[in-house]
């Protein structure tokens, strides 16, 4: 039997009631045997300041200790002005500094979004996925969780409804969980 795979899961968004949240939510109720799901709240972490990255606040210091400890990540990204949000880009840069020595080096991840448009984050995951090349992670392709028309999906209580959505979330995690243990 392999060992329990540990998933950070980061949500984009700081807004409580974003369906990326929920998305994210939903996600550490489908997660696959073998593995769990811890969250991370971005809220608290201040703009990067390369001036203070030898000595980073401990918010950041949570989240790359954090993001070491994790065997693989996911992200869960709404799409801002067709990116990732700047809160989300902020935490990226803060665990990935000072220069050599990246939290981010060597993970798997996953990448999954909702949005209220039709194409439910699909530019905001691909330049997530343009980091990662610089970040040196290692993302699962397929499937592409992009939950779009998200009013739609989830009922008043944040709780995702859509069965479907459902479906890519557990075989999105059941990829990363596989990619991780073979890769590791």
């Amino acid at each position: 039997m392999s060992k329990a795979v540990r998933i950070l899961g980061i949500a984009g968004s700081l807004r409580r009631d974003s369906y990326n949240r929920a998305t994210l939510r939903a996600a550490t109720e489908l997660v696959p045997e073998g593995a769990s799901i811890e969250t991370f709240e971005l809220d608290g972490i201040p703009g990067f300041n390369q001036d203070e990255e030898q000595n980073p606040p401990a918010k950041v210091v949570e989240l790359k200790k954090l993001v070491r400890e994790a065997d693989a990540i996911l992200f869960v990204t709404p799409e801002y002005n067709y990116s990732v949000p700047g809160v989300l880009k902020n935490a990226i840069d803060w665990a990935s500094r000072p220069y050599g020595d990246s939290a981010w080096n060597g993970k798997p991840a996953a990448i999954m979004g909702a949005s209220i448009g039709a194409i439910g984050t699909a530019r905001a995951q691909y330049h997530l996925r343009q980091m990662m090349v610089f970040l040196n992670m290692f993302p699962v392709n397929q499937p592409e969780v992009m939950i779009g028309n998200a009013s739609a999906r989830f009922d008043a209580q944040g709780n995702l409804t859509d069965n479907a959505s459902k479906e890519f979330i557990r075989q999105l995690l059941q990829n990363l969980v596989d990619w991780t243990r073979r890769i590791s």
